[in-house]
């Protein structure tokens, strides 16, 4: 680029630009930090991959969830997939606006999704998990936005994991924030990620992402495939009109019609996180108790606590300094 052409911006300029349009959170990665240190080294996934020209710094843009939808104790409430999508909707307008006005200051900008998975690595399996573009839990912490928690989702100090996330590649030459040594995580001697789970996913600093996505995406491709095949085996052709005119088709098409390729669906790990500055006001009273525990999750948290460090190793750089 021409530097006639560019004016001159700070990480604060962009980070004020990016509060004005509506971010509650914002920090800056170094691009090429996120390339040397890929969070899954067996499917590495960096800013380098998406584009080779812009990807200098990595912008993550987060917005809080609402904390009215966190007090619902269903995890498929229909009222949090309403305003987990509009929650998409904003941030994605924010994302486009940052880009746009990076752009007039002569700085080339691109948004990467929040929460759609990369279609060129589908292979025609629709069981097969499949993750985003980036992964904007790890770069979200390599900005300087927070660590990552037991179940591997961001934790914040301001709001914990209620939030969503969106990063924006530039060229800027923007002062990269540093990470956080300290982590906001309490590991297995808390838990309550792990105890809410209603599909029993969590493991120790680790996620069962397959079995995880028929419940954070309930309504997703897979869901719609087989749907549809089931449909397709049925010989009675009123059969078939009944079940295309069931609930459950409902809920796909509106799943499609609202939020096609991104993933919506259960948080209940992130209502009883009990990490942020808006819990003991706002959710504590609400969500303190979790139906969803059982002894047999005590006990396995508490084999955890006593026996060895999981998949710490691992994500460690992400986790941050655990105490021995």
């Amino acid at each position: 680029m021409v530097a006639i052409f560019q004016s001159s911006i700070t990480a604060d300029d962009v980070k004020a630009k990016a509060r004005e349009l509506g971010a509650d959170l914002v920090g800056i990665a170094d691009g090429s930090v996120m390339n040397d240190n890929p969070p899954y080294p067996d499917d590495p996934k960096s800013p380098a991959d998406i584009t080779e020209h812009d990807a200098d710094r990595v912008i993550v843009l987060a917005r809080r969830l609402s904390l009215g939808t966190s007090r619902i104790q269903a995890w498929d409430n229909r009222h949090k997939f309403y305003n987990d999508e509009l929650t998409i909707t904003a941030l994605e307008e924010t994302a486009l606006e940052l880009v746009l006005w990076l752009e007039e200051q002569g700085y080339p900008a691109l948004m990467v999704p929040p929460t759609h998975v990369d279609p060129w690595k589908y292979d025609g399996n629709p069981d097969k998990h499949l993750s985003p573009l980036l992964s904007m839990d790890h770069a979200a912490v390599e900005a300087g936005l927070g660590t990552l928690g037991l179940n591997l989702q961001l934790l914040t100090p301001e709001y914990g994991p209620r939030v969503m996330m969106i990063a924006v590649l530039t060229s800027a030459p923007l002062d990269a924030d540093s990470r956080l040594e300290q982590p906001l995580c309490q590991g297995p001697e808390c838990g309550r990620c792990l105890s809410a789970c209603p599909g029993d996913v969590i493991g120790q600093w680790e996620r069962d992402w397959r079995g995880c996505d028929s419940y954070r995406n309930p309504h997703g491709f897979n869901h719609l495939t087989e749907f549809l095949g089931n449909v397709i085996d049925q010989t009675d052709p009123e059969t078939q009109k009944k079940m295309i005119r069931s609930e459950d088709s409902f809920n796909l098409w509106q799943s499609i019609l609202r939020g096609a390729g991104a993933v919506i669906g259960c948080r209940r790990c992130q209502d009883v996180c009990p990490v942020g500055e808006d819990y003991d006001s706002m959710l504590k009273d609400a969500v303190h108790e979790i139906a969803e525990d059982s002894p047999e999750k005590q006990i396995r948290l508490k084999d955890m606590v006593a026996g060895g460090e999981g998949n710490y190793l691992a994500q460690s750089r992400w986790i941050g300094i655990l105490e021995k």
